[in-house]
């Protein structure tokens, strides 16, 4: 190779012979083993010596095209290997040289396609790519790429790279194509090109004057050219046919990059960025109130935006296991700070007090919030102190009865006596199994066939306010005052006609905790499957199967309202924002005001679909992801599609098989009260909706992203609960933690609950402790319990 490189130095001389002999030495050299001779050849100058050999040859009085195409050929190999190479041809003018070769040639089928071949190489540098749009290489192009014709194609081909055609490499020749018009003219070569290539031969010259259109596209002028030429109508119409054809893939694949491109931008359709519910945080100044978002804070993105299909893009997970490595653990671990300092926390752990009367409880010892905590006023304030009092009276009793049945004789008998009272099991709760008579759709009958529960009256809107519910009632038995008719009344009915044998469950003694769980939203209605409670399923449920494609096909009906706004309703069904705000008929009807719940918005698109929009983090204008509604009015075996299209994240697991999960109030009356993963056609993509520009000062904004699955109810005029997840609420939490205690050998375990602290919000933080009871009041034994 060196003695060829060597002998570069008469390819300048008339012997045409030695110049396509040594050509041919080094295209052999090249042409084998690894890239080693390529690189090799450049770091001594290769590159500069075929260059100015090609400029000499051209601009002799009658080029020699049988030392010209080997040398084009030798400079398309090198050219892919020389990061410089496209400047070092504008530096010795091989640029314009081969330009003006390409132009000559245009006739000539194999010489411009050889010409076509080095202008690609020499395009990879951006300066070069914008001198090739300066010389006129754009105007080049749509001569090459003539409309349809089966003639010539080898030299279209030649015309593009597996990216983009040559000339649009650069943006400044982007910007050049669309103040000279080339968009439309791209737009009319991609329509005669698909409307003829019936057979589908030459899709990779379809798909090259895509990908041109898409390097457009990344300019905001781009874009609204592309609109203003039809552009959107053009590609829709000439692509929906072909979505479940896997041999145009390629072309489809670009078509929608560039529709999600080009779909006008707009903010969300929300009046504030900022979360609907804001609570008053200690140490903070009141925010002036979010403004309401107008068109003119919203601007189109800028220049240079790339998008991305969340169909390709592979997320990124660590592996953030546990340890697991048995020779690192230790037995017992020393302390991380010094003994005088975990002193501190003593009050919190009482067992390991020397004197073990101290776990018996005072009056007063209760957590209270000092003078500076701010509370959430709520309309339940009143009925939680009812419901304290009666709580703390029915504990009083409970510790007669342990005191008559069992003398105090030991410090043990003083132990269990600390524990905290709780709600006795009602004689309708767990492990009672019910057999009334049921109907298929759910209803009690009674053995004369009568009705006795109106399923639709009960579950209207507010038919589990709390309010309506008796702050006394605790137990089975329905308080006197309690008119008939009344809301625990249906309660009651609807315990005792319908099967409700919930393990580790009492609704009973879930209301009455409801009552005193205090929200930032002031919720008075408790969820449904939380009251009645949920068994887990009797089988694992297996990740869903991705259907192929169907990302593409809610794309393309979203790009559809553009292009067909007719079919589109438009109405708001549900609005935190707007609570006033009616409901149409022929819908569904939402509700999110219950604990966990998280709904702001719901906007019916069509009849059976519904754009819906999440909360962001109370006091937060970001973080959103858990949602959570009640739905009802639907109709059975009926497909209901749900778009959630306010989403940050940029990938999700709904992409990889993970369901939302449903629970279904008539199933849970005909005795299967479980939360089961439901839906179907789910997908998570990048959507046209942008952070407005009030929200971000101007600074950059973020996308969003939509969750749509669709979800065929069971039942008509069901009552179900779509959520992100299992929901386990705090209520929840606080109820099994008084029926765990219930649960107890209370003279084999020893388990005391008490609240460690108050939340902001006023909700108590318990602290357990369980651990076993010592087998006896001896000082060994006692001494055994504090260690």
């Amino acid at each position: 190779m060196s003695k060829a490189l060597k002998a570069q130095v008469p390819m300048t001389s008339s012997d045409r012979a030695s110049i396509l002999s040594i050509l041919q030495v080094l295209g052999d050299l090249l042409s084998v083993g690894t890239d080693r001779r390529i690189r090799y050849m450049i770091s001594k100058g290769g590159s500069e010596a075929l260059l100015q050999t090609l400029v000499d040859t051209a601009r002799t009085a009658s080029p020699d095209y049988g030392i010209l195409l080997p040398l084009f050929r030798l400079l398309a190999k090198v050219g892919l290997r020389d990061k410089k190479f496209g400047q070092k041809a504008l530096e010795l003018e091989a640029l314009d040289v081969t330009l003006i070769l390409a132009r000559k040639n245009l006739s000539h089928s194999l010489n411009l396609l050889h010409c076509l071949w080095a202008l690609r190489v020499f395009a990879s540098s951006v300066t070069t790519g914008a001198m090739l749009g300066i010389n006129g290489a754009m105007e080049l192009l749509f001569k090459v790429i003539p409309p349809y014709t089966r003639k010539r194609t080898r030299i279209i081909r030649g015309a593009r790279d597996r990216r983009r055609l040559f000339p649009l490499v650069s943006e400044s020749n982007s910007r050049r194509a669309v103040n000279r018009g080339y968009v439309a003219s791209l737009l009319r070569l991609h329509q005669d090109w698909h409307s003829h290539d019936t057979a589908n031969s030459y899709l990779p010259i379809r798909r090259a004057l895509l990908l041109c259109l898409k390097h457009i596209a990344t300019l905001q002028s781009g874009r609204e050219a592309f609109l203003a030429a039809q552009g959107m109508e053009i590609l829709f119409s000439s692509t929906q046919s072909s979505l479940e054809d896997r041999s145009l893939e390629p072309v489809t694949s670009v078509a929608l990059q560039v529709l999600r491109q080009c779909y006008p931008k707009s903010p969300l359709p929300l009046v504030t960025a900022s979360s609907a519910y804001a609570f008053p945080a200690p140490g903070h100044l009141p925010s002036e109130p979010p403004r309401r978002l107008a068109e003119e804070d919203f601007e189109d993105d800028g220049d240079g935006e790339e998008d991305r299909d969340s169909d390709s893009e592979d997320a990124k997970e660590e592996d953030d296991d546990l340890e697991t490595d048995v020779n690192k653990l230790s037995s017992k671990p020393g302390l991380d700070r010094p003994e005088e300092e975990l002193r501190q926390y003593e009050a919190m752990c009482l067992e390991l007090s020397c004197s073990f009367e101290d776990l018996e409880p005072t009056p007063g010892d209760d957590v209270h919030p000092d003078a500076n905590h701010i509370h959430i006023p709520t309309a339940a304030s009143l009925k939680q102190r009812c419901l304290d009092e009666d709580q703390s009276s029915r504990g009083r009793e409970r510790e007669g009865r342990e005191r008559e049945a069992a003398p105090e004789t030991s410090l043990l008998s003083k132990a269990k006596r600390g524990r905290s009272p709780v709600h006795p099991i009602s004689k309708n709760g767990p492990g009672m199994n019910l057999q009334p008579h049921t109907q298929p759709n759910g209803l009690g009958v009674d053995p004369s066939g009568k009705e006795v529960l109106d399923l639709e009256t009960l579950l209207q809107e507010d038919a589990w306010d709390m309010d309506m519910t008796s702050c006394a009632r605790t137990g089975a038995s329905l308080p006197s005052s309690t008119p008939p008719g009344d809301t625990a009344d249906g309660i009651h009915e609807l315990l005792q006609t319908h099967p409700q044998d919930v393990p580790f469950h009492d609704p009973y003694v879930y209301l009455a905790k409801a009552r005193g769980t205090k929200s930032v939203a002031d919720f008075k209605t408790p969820a449904f499957p939380d009251l009645w409670g949920h068994c887990p399923s009797h089988s694992p449920e297996p990740l869903l199967e991705r259907k192929r494609g169907i990302q593409r096909v809610k794309i393309f009906e979203d790009i559809r309202r553009l292009l067909q706004p007719s079919d589109v309703i438009g109405k708001v069904v549900f609005s935190l924002d707007e609570p006033r705000q009616g409901t149409a008929p022929n819908c569904l009807r939402f509700s999110s005001k219950f604990e966990s719940g998280n709904l702001r918005k719901a906007i019916q698109v069509r009849e059976f679909e519904y754009d819906l929009l999440v909360n962001t983090d109370i006091n937060c204008t970001q973080y959103q992801q858990w949602f959570n509604f009640k739905v009802r009015g639907m109709r059975a075996a009926t497909p209901y599609r749900f778009n959630i299209i306010n989403y940050e994240k940029p990938n999700s697991q709904f992409n990889y098989g993970m369901q939302p999960t449903m629970y279904s109030v008539k199933e849970a009356l005909l005795g299967r009260p479980t939360w089961k993963r439901t839906g179907y056609e789910i997908c998570y993509y990048k959507n046209h909706y942008r952070e407005s520009m009030a929200v971000t000062g101007g600074t950059s904004r973020k996308c969003y992203y939509t969750l749509t699955f669709s979800v065929t109810f069971p039942h008509h005029g069901d009552v179900c609960y779509l959520a992100y997840h299992y929901p386990y609420t705090y209520t929840a939490l606080m109820t099994h933690l008084d029926l765990l205690e219930k649960s107890v050998d209370p003279k084999t375990v020893y388990f005391r609950q008490e609240a460690l602290c108050r939340t902001l919000g006023g909700n108590a933080c318990p602290l357990v402790t369980v651990t076993a009871m010592p087998a006896s009041a001896s000082p060994a034994h006692l001494e055994q319990f504090r260690e």
